[in-house]
């Protein structure tokens, strides 16, 4: 009898769970990932999306009302540091040669759940700064539930040209760790791509520059064919590449090399936006770490005051936009506090897209870039229940993207009213 009755309960029990992964999401509108939607509905079953639109069967589902709500797409930011805190907390130098890999992984799991909450159900991690492929086992843990956060693209700890990276500063024959994995030559630059790719690196993030020159500016580190030589490793394995660039030579050698992003891109030229357009190549303009590093550096935000760095970044993202160059939604969180995220859609407003297109880089574009369009970053039948509602219509204020009110991460509720 004590059996017969254990059966029904779990039986009853198991019904149970399976009738709360049914839900039906009732907001003022959706954006689907494309468009606007008035009085839409939105059905969930078994962690994937089932019905969207203005009318869909609400049986045997627990309708979520959400009055006063835009429900859209997770978010996605395409570049991210999980392992990164901002700096006028700790500075970089500090955090990679002080921070043991403990604590980094222990404030990674925070900022991975403070992230998932602002309603950014993927991310793309562009180099753990020293943090050696510690962002895999993140991933593997999140894949694993042992904890909360979006979905993790990841890079491991990103490639450099031997000598141009950092921590720098130190006498010689000191021997400390680097913020990314050295290499130098055609086959240094090849077994670099290797081992990023042995390592669990989904994507393959190289530094095309970086702050080496003479008098510390920006200038091209890896030669052509290196490379030419790291992006056919990684196109061979069915990876693409992301290139960090802060010089017109250095975005335009990645960008003839294969590259499939530039992240920065300051300094490039209309000519070499208009190559990128040609050839395909999406920018992650990074704006809002732009803005924090000046804002650390004790700019108010006024447009009286705007540092030099801030008005080149306007004139970079207007040069992007003339020559039709996709524009990815990718915030160099890190930099500045996780959580904050959606801090770079409401720039890229403020920096002349529109709320609609700014939706669009943060959702169905970002999804394509990684290749995941047909799962995420949509909101249509057969897309994993993703999903993000927030405060008012971001398509008229994009500010209402920090005002996250519901999350559903692969059809679990995360954060609700």
């Amino acid at each position: 009898m004590r059996l017969l009755i254990s059966l029904i309960l779990g039986a009853l029990t198991l019904a149970g769970a399976v009738r709360a992964q049914t839900y039906v999401l009732a907001p003022d509108r959706v954006f689907d990932g494309l468009v606007m939607h008035e009085g839409w509905r939105v059905r969930i079953e078994a962690g994937r999306i089932v019905a969207a639109g203005p009318t869909v069967d609400e049986s045997g589902a627990q309708v979520i009302r959400l009055e006063g709500d835009t429900l859209t797409p997770g978010l996605i930011d395409l570049h991210s540091h999980v392992f990164l805190h901002p700096y006028d907390e700790t500075s970089w130098n500090d955090q990679v040669l002080k921070e043991s890999i403990a604590e980094r992984s222990a404030r990674a799991v925070g900022h991975l759940q403070a992230t998932l909450m602002a309603g950014f159900t993927a991310l793309r991690d562009l180099g753990t700064e020293g943090a050696g492929f510690a962002d895999v086992g993140m991933k593997e843990a999140l894949e694993k539930g042992v904890i909360k956060g979006p979905q993790l693209i990841v890079s491991g700890p990103a490639i450099v040209a031997l000598g141009s990276y950092g921590p720098k500063g130190f006498r010689e024959g000191v021997d400390i760790p680097q913020g990314a994995e050295e290499a130098s030559g055609v086959a240094g630059a090849e077994a670099a791509a290797r081992h990023q790719i042995a390592g669990g690196a989904d994507w393959v993030k190289v530094y095309a520059d970086y702050r080496w020159g003479p008098e510390g500016e920006a200038r091209p580190t890896f030669l052509e064919d290196e490379l030419a030589r790291i992006v056919e490793v990684a196109h061979s394995s069915g990876r693409k590449v992301a290139a960090h660039a802060a010089s017109d030579a250095g975005v335009r050698r990645a960008v003839e090399a294969g590259v499939s992003t530039i992240e920065h891109g300051d300094g490039a030229s209309l000519d070499t936006f208009r190559l990128m357009a040609k050839k395909g190549v999406a920018l992650c303009p990074t704006l809002a770490a732009t803005e924090s590093i000046a804002r650390y550096r004790g700019w108010d935000g006024s447009a009286n005051t705007m540092p030099e760095t801030v008005r080149d970044k306007h004139e970079e993202l207007a040069r992007a936009l003339k020559a039709g160059v996709t524009i990815c939604n990718g915030s160099d969180v890190g930099v500045f506090s996780h959580g904050r995220n959606a801090w770079e859609t409401e720039l890229l407003v403020a920096y002349g897209m529109t709320p609609i297109a700014a939706l669009r880089a943060a959702t169905s574009i970002d999804a394509k870039i990684l290749g995941k369009d047909k799962e995420i970053g949509h909101v249509a039948p057969g897309y994993v229940a993703d999903l993000a509602a927030f405060e008012g219509d971001p398509s008229t204020d994009i500010k209402s993207l920090s005002k996250p009110r519901f999350v559903m991460r692969a059809g679990e509720i995360v954060r609700r009213p």
